[in-house]
């Protein structure tokens, strides 16, 4: 998940991850990030994201951007990016993320409700506090057969503005939790709702038009 941080004279004001398609940023308050302090326009610039790739954009800004020192006016942002306005900072930072790009939802096929109609691999059988890292496996989708570890205690997935959620590893286990969108996603074909769903090995979550396997 792509994370902007937000910083003045290198003490950390605001962390806030991309999970909008638009962050707009300057002195006004109805901005997204809103940097009341000399030099900064009403709107002074934006970070627009897409499924692969985010970029800042100065808005025409009465004393503009830099990035990395150098002034700038449309970037597509790299991890660790900084980009100074005026006397504040903010840093471009990119995480474990899934994003599928892909809109083609894998058909269901007759089965035991909850079944799973993939092979699964046999468990490794590790803990959570041990040495084994569980993964993910996607399904479908652009991103098809790539396998991701999760080797972070938060790790996003799905699309930004349509369908976001979150793994959290914790000491139980791995669990899944709705972020963004309508439509919650789904494991083994049943909604999970609000709450935390815990994940067992062989386990298929589906969103944002793809579907991945959590293998543990």
């Amino acid at each position: 998940m792509a994370t902007i941080i937000l910083a003045k004279d290198g003490v950390t004001l605001q962390e806030l991850p991309l999970l909008k398609t638009r962050i707009t940023i300057g002195r006004r308050t109805y901005n997204d990030i809103v940097i009341d302090a000399p030099g900064i326009s009403a709107e002074h610039a934006v970070i627009i994201t897409t499924p692969t790739e985010s970029y800042f954009e100065d808005l025409g800004s009465t004393n503009g951007s830099r990035l990395n020192g150098q002034p700038v006016k449309k970037h597509l942002l790299q991890g660790r990016d900084v980009i100074e306005l005026a006397t504040h900072t903010i840093q471009y930072r990119i995480e474990d993320s899934v994003y599928s790009a892909s809109s083609i939802v894998v058909p269901s096929e007759e089965g035991e409700p909850g079944a799973s109609r993939y092979s699964v691999p046999p468990s490794n059988n590790g803990s959570v506090t041990g040495r084994s890292i569980a993964t993910i496996k996607v399904l479908s989708g652009v991103a098809k057969d790539k396998v991701i570890a999760l080797t972070k205690v938060l790790t996003t997935i799905g699309r930004p503005g349509v369908q976001v959620a979150v793994l959290t590893k914790g000491a139980e286990g791995y669990g899944l939790t709705h972020v963004e969108g309508d439509i919650y996603p789904l494991v083994n074909g049943v909604s999970i709702g609000m709450q935390t769903h815990p994940l067992k090995h062989g386990d298929v979550i589906a969103l944002s038009g793809s579907e991945m396997m959590f293998l543990y």
